[in-house]
């Protein structure tokens, strides 16, 4: 189906891909494992994918994109005023998919994990993660515990990014 071919192509592309075919199974995997972000049809068995887009965006800092067959005008507003990153509609080219994942990546601030200093590269992104502190190279930010992104300048960065690597 397409949620295996979607995972399929996002894990040849260098991603670790989890599905999940219902809001329920989602729930658990993410009581599990730690996402970057979240691909939701707005259509799931049992709860929709609105209602868990809204569960996700209040518990972390995660992207979240629609991909759904819920393609009016209407839909697209609510799904983005809900809190979603970006959406699109069926039927999609992977490609697309795949291009929609790294932007929405480059954009939404990455979780931080809580043990000691470890540097990671994940989809060509470097990120080194210290204390309660998550700091991506490439994207030039700091997020702290909860995963609100630490305002600095510049400069800054600069320092904490020499000590750093």
């Amino acid at each position: 189906d397409l949620r295996d071919a979607v995972a399929e192509y996002l894990g040849a592309s260098g991603y670790d891909v989890a599905t999940a075919e219902s809001a329920s199974a989602a729930r658990t995997l993410l009581e599990t494992q730690s996402f970057h972000l979240a691909i939701l049809d707005i259509a799931m068995p049992g709860e929709d994918g609105l209602s868990l887009g809204r569960w996700l965006r209040s518990k972390m800092p995660i992207g979240i994109i629609y991909a759904t067959a819920a393609g009016t005008a209407l839909d697209r507003i609510v799904g983005l005023e809900l809190g979603a990153d970006d959406y699109i509609v069926k039927p999609y080219e992977l490609r697309e998919v795949l291009a929609r994942v790294r932007s929405v990546l480059r954009r939404v601030p990455q979780p931080a994990e809580p043990q000691g200093a470890k540097a990671e590269t994940t989809a060509n992104r470097r990120f080194i993660s210290f204390g309660p502190f998550h700091a991506d190279l490439d994207g030039r930010f700091v997020t702290g515990t909860n995963g609100t992104v630490i305002d600095m300048a510049k400069s800054e960065f600069d320092v904490l990014e020499v000590f750093l690597t």
